[in-house]
């Protein structure tokens, strides 16, 4: 059982890397199963076709990204505004630090998947709307907290997302740190109260 979930696992990881890094159309499953080390036949033990491979990465990225807010966006001592400004802080980071442009999989594929498949369109959507309901949860925590004015969260929180997925495909074009540094601004701005 364990070395079955372990070569799910890694076909999801190597499938994430270089989907993230190339894109889905452009990468073809020999591809894949070359850099992950597995024969085709598990491949289709595991997944019926390329595109439910797809769709099942991307479920797995959602999933570890939906931890990672759990834990970020936790009711911990930290005011709810400052570990909302983390938040942003690691993105920009993520975008313009040290180790240079990493590749995010919501920028890379929703525009080229969109189109494609349905199965994969309706993962990015539900995962980019769960994104937003927590990062509106966390919203909804300062305002209780007295760090933001009442206003609707839901809305905030879908204009920040936006605003940051947008300067994520501005950084990656422009291959500097202008669009994120826009994006930390108008973000300090919103979330001044």
């Amino acid at each position: 059982m364990d070395k079955h979930h372990n070569t799910c696992q890694h076909l999801l990881d190597t499938g994430r890397e270089i989907l993230a890094a190339r894109g889905f159309s452009s990468v073809g499953l020999s591809t894949i199963l070359q850099q992950a080390g597995v024969p085709k036949g598990s491949f289709y033990h595991y997944f019926k076709s390329k595109e439910s491979f797809g769709q099942a990465v991307l479920e797995d990225y959602f999933d570890g990204y939906m931890q990672n807010l759990a834990v970020r966006f936790n009711d911990g001592p930290e005011p709810a505004l400052d570990r909302l400004m983390s938040y942003w802080v690691d993105w920009q980071h993520q975008y313009c630090g040290p180790e240079g442009l990493k590749d995010c999989l919501v920028v890379k594929l929703s525009a080229e998947v969109a189109d494609l498949s349905e199965a994969m369109r309706l993962t990015l959507r539900d995962g980019t709307g769960n994104i937003i309901s927590n990062i509106a949860e966390c919203i909804d925590a300062a305002i209780a907290e007295g760090s933001l004015p009442d206003q609707d969260s839901r809305q905030l929180a879908a204009s920040l997302y936006q605003l940051w997925l947008g300067a994520s495909l501005l950084t990656k074009l422009h291959r500097d740190n202008q669009h994120m540094t826009y994006a930390m601004v108008l973000t300090q701005e919103l979330l001044s109260g």
